[in-house]
């Protein structure tokens, strides 16, 4: 597991992410941020808490949250700005700003890679 900066959090999503952690009784949780094949856009965005990295996880820590990465999806979202937003009583969620994507989807979930980015993955 390695060490790096690529992701940035919001106050509001690193707020969100620690009240989550608090919820499930353990503040020591790491938080995944992936991608994976799928929605409107060819890749959606992943979010989950778990209690241990994995052997090749990037791990870095922002606000006192421990985030972990594969490197695989660091290469699609490195540089992304994650916040959360509450639009109203019964809208609202983690938004991604992400530098590598051509295009994404309207509810913001999924997007689809630079030419780039794609090609710097198939030639892996």
């Amino acid at each position: 597991m390695s060490n790096v900066s690529g992701i940035a959090l919001t106050p509001s999503a690193s707020e969100r992410v620690k009240y989550l952690m608090e919820k499930q009784g353990n503040p020591g949780l790491y938080l995944r941020v992936g991608v994976r094949g799928g929605g409107c856009s060819g890749f959606t965005y992943t979010l989950n808490l778990e209690p241990t990295p994995r052997e090749n996880d990037i791990y870095f820590e922002i606000d006192g949250i421990n985030i972990i990465v594969d490197p695989k999806s660091l290469s699609f979202i490195e540089g992304t700005t994650i916040d959360y937003r509450l639009n109203s009583l019964l809208s609202g969620g983690f938004a991604f700003q992400n530098p590598n994507a051509a295009k994404t989807c309207g509810c913001g979930s999924s997007f689809q890679p630079t030419d780039r980015e794609l090609k710097a993955q198939t030639t892996k």
